[in-house]
């Protein structure tokens, strides 16, 4: 049985950014706690299930300054520090400065808040509430903003100096809640506080680039090297994180990254430390390079069924040997709730009480962003109410589309638009919940074979979804593309 992430504790590691030494701290708590392993976040935070009582056992030590946070109201600072200095960015954007803004920040938000550099693909951009940007004026950020009760995201007016994110973060924490709109936000913020804002003269253009490789041993300029390590079940082992941020203490390496594909980067390997780093992990047994088919992936967190599915799709595209390079996948129990950061999402559709007694299986929907890109912040419906045994085929579908039109996204070849041409059918659907009978697939949970037309059906058949009558279903005609 899985855990909601709603049950999970964490201990928030803002920016994504902690020492060795912080690490070791925190792992030496929790396996006082009686644990062994540990699950990193999407936010960059580490994910643990643990007793309230030992979680009060901890917060009377005194031997560990780390914090567990059991209230889900607060929320992990994002920031793409983990690509600086390794991927592509923006000129003046250093590792430095995210660790000098990191620091700033004197109180816990509310708020999601990412900080970012728009030319990187390995963190979100978009998915916070509070988006800042870096813009190509040295120090200065866009800020990108959808307030919980917004519906639509909207672009502080001028543009933030970088030690400015913090003051004006903390203003919108204890505004946010009456606020409407950007241009009211802007002038309460304006009469309250001191700001070197400074004007935008070009909007924010986030440029299209491919995902990035993460992981295993790679150059980082002329004698440092950068180490990026994946675990297929998210389920790290805390005496191997242990041994490793003991190697980093002894290897003079300050900083360990975590990603939010649940897998963590180091920077700034001495040259002359990579050889008894490889002989560490060899020792360990820890595998690296692992198919890029399988690691670009967001999976709830210590769901067994997520990554149960996940394995049967990537033996699928192992099988067919079908290219993903530059994609992104997601599995969702959350339908609709449409905050997801890869190209690709995969919602699962709940069970309705009706059918989870008689063991029925659930469906699911495929959507992608526009032109595959998460930073497009635009849905499109690709197929909905599927069965597990038809993913494999739309994934692959959905794979070739996306190798179609990237050149047309980079502006490196002619656009070229073709139409689709468009065939309209006659189904029946249902009124109430628009599921529609499918009478070459038949309804296998009701027992109906493939094949059998609507008019044949028992008059006891009902809707397999929400259960309504086979009366109530009506006969609609659909466009197919």
């Amino acid at each position: 049985m899985s855990i909601k992430n709603d049950d999970l504790h964490r201990i928030l590691i803002k920016g994504g950014v902690t020492s060795p030494g912080e690490l070791k701290d925190g792992i030496a708590m929790l396996e006082q706690a009686g644990l062994s392993t540990l699950s990193f976040g999407s936010r960059q935070d580490l994910l643990f299930p643990l007793s309230t009582s030992k979680k009060s056992e901890l917060e009377k030590s005194t031997s560990y300054s780390t914090q567990i946070v059991s209230n889900r109201s607060y929320q992990n600072i994002v920031s793409s520090y983990v690509s600086a200095d390794i991927f592509d960015m923006t000129y003046w954007l250093k590792g430095s400065t995210y660790l000098y803004i990191l620091e700033e920040f004197d109180f816990s938000p509310k708020l999601k808040i990412n900080i970012t550099d728009p030319k990187q693909r390995l963190v979100p951009i978009f998915n916070g509430n509070l988006n800042f940007i870096a813009s190509e004026q040295e120090d200065y950020w866009y800020l990108n903003i959808l307030l919980p009760h917004w519906k639509k995201r909207a672009y502080y007016p001028v543009l933030v100096y970088s030690w400015d994110i913090v003051k004006v973060s903390k203003a919108i924490e204890n505004v946010y809640a009456s606020i409407d709109n950007v241009d009211q936000l802007f002038s309460i913020l304006n009469q309250s506080l001191q700001t070197n804002n400074r004007t935008i003269t070009n909007p924010l253009q986030v440029p299209f680039v491919t995902f990035p490789y993460y992981e295993g041993m790679n150059r980082m300029g002329l004698d440092e090297y950068w180490l990026g390590l994946y675990w297929r079940n998210n389920q790290y082992d805390l005496g191997f994180l242990k041994d490793f941020c003991g190697f980093c203490l002894d290897n003079s390496i300050g900083k360990i990254s975590i990603t939010p594909w649940k897998s963590f980067i180091v920077k700034s390997i001495p040259k002359e430390s990579r050889q008894e780093l490889e002989r560490f992990l060899g020792q360990r047994g820890i595998n690296v390079r692992h198919s890029q088919l399988e690691m670009n992936w967001h999976l709830p967190v210590d769901d067994p069924d997520a990554l149960e599915l996940k394995k049967d799709l990537v033996k699928h595209f192992n099988e067919n040997d079908i290219s993903t390079y530059g994609l992104t996948f997601g599995i969702s129990n959350d339908v609709g709730k449409r905050s997801h950061f890869s190209s690709i999402i995969i919602e699962k559709n709940p069970l309705p009480d009706a059918i989870k007694e008689f063991g029925g299986k659930p469906t699911y929907n495929v959507l992608h962003f526009k032109h595959f890109d998460p930073n497009s912040d635009e849905y499109v419906l690709y197929a909905q109410d599927v069965d597990q045994y038809q993913l494999g085929q739309l994934l692959m579908e959905l794979s070739k589309a996306y190798f179609n039109q990237l050149y047309a996204i980079n502006d490196e070849a002619p656009k070229k638009v073709v139409k689709k041409e468009l065939v309209k059918q006659q189904v029946f659907q249902c009124s109430s919940c628009l599921t529609v009978y499918d009478e070459e697939m038949g309804d296998l949970i009701a027992d109906i074979p493939p094949k059998t037309p609507f008019k044949k059906l028992p008059e006891a058949y009902c809707c397999a979804v929400c259960g309504i009558s086979k009366s109530a279903f009506k006969l609609v005609e659909m466009v197919l593309s």
